[in-house]
């Protein structure tokens, strides 16, 4: 009598989520103003206050950028999605990191997230899950800028890999008086010329004649989009929900990465650095 034996590979095959009970899958974006999360099988489940109370008062445990409370954040997501999960899953766990400041935070954000007992962390540039949220050509020169609440960068992608970035730290949350919305336009017009001025490629000018991406909240300001297309003269395009999404990218990321074994162990996938 011949016994047939399935193939190793189809034995350790992933099901779809969410019926593979092997591990789940969480998508974050850690802001300084709001923590996004997607889960596999459920979609986005939070968009809250990027906050923890130790105490008798609140703790902001990411500032512009920074994870400054390594425990707090894992307090936060602790209380967040401990009990979101399944009780055994082992996670694959993607987390949105800004470009500029992108080593110190993936090591803050790789700690905090050991509360969720991850299979794997995976860390994507903020800008890039900016692009995958929208579908974007990757074959061509991409400049991404990102306005969040603290915390603004305008990064160039090129094949999909930053390939220069700036930042500065100032968000709509800043916005009052003294600095006016549209003023976020200007920073993000000299950020941008700066880039152009110090490229010696044509990499910056053949992405800025394609059109800026916006996302961010920033990119729902008309007073902000509307000075910045005056500044810089080309045709601006917002992602659709521009706010939610780095951590929609991020969750596409998830997902691609969900079927193939080498997403499955310990090691977490290289990140993009610019040049």
């Amino acid at each position: 009598m011949t016994v047939l034996r399935r193939p190793r590979a189809a034995l350790t095959r992933h099901r779809p989520w969410p019926l593979c009970r092997r591990c789940g899958g969480v998508a974050l974006d850690l802001g300084s103003a709001r923590t996004r999360a997607w889960v596999a099988g459920r979609g986005m489940i939070l968009d809250v206050p990027t906050v923890t109370f130790p105490g008798a008062g609140a703790v902001y445990p990411v500032q512009r950028g920074s994870i400054v409370d390594t425990q707090g954040t894992a307090r936060m997501l602790e209380r967040l999605l401990g009990h979101r999960l399944p009780r055994f899953a082992r996670p694959v766990v993607v987390v949105t990191v800004p470009v500029l400041d992108g080593p110190a935070f993936r090591t803050a954000a790789r700690t905090a997230v050991e509360v969720l007992r991850p299979r794997t962390v995976l860390t994507v540039p903020a800008a890039r899950a900016v692009a995958l949220a929208a579908g974007a050509d990757l074959s061509r020169p991409l400049l991404v800028m990102d306005i969040g609440a603290h915390l603004t960068e305008v990064v160039l992608l090129v094949d999909g890999a930053v390939f220069d970035a700036r930042r500065a730290a100032l968000g709509t949350g800043d916005v009052d008086d003294d600095t006016p919305s549209a003023r976020l336009g200007e920073v993000l017009a000299g950020m941008t010329t700066s880039m152009l001025r110090q490229d010696a490629t044509s990499l910056t000018l053949e992405a800025l004649d394609r059109g800026p991406l916006l996302a961010g909240g920033g990119a729902l300001r008309p007073e902000i989009t509307c000075r910045l297309a005056d500044l810089l003269h080309v045709p601006l395009r917002a992602v659709p929900a521009p706010h939610t999404a780095a951590v929609r990218g991020a969750a596409k990321l998830l997902e691609a990465a969900h079927p193939h074994p080498p997403f499955t162990g310990p090691d977490s996938a290289p990140d993009d650095h610019p040049h």
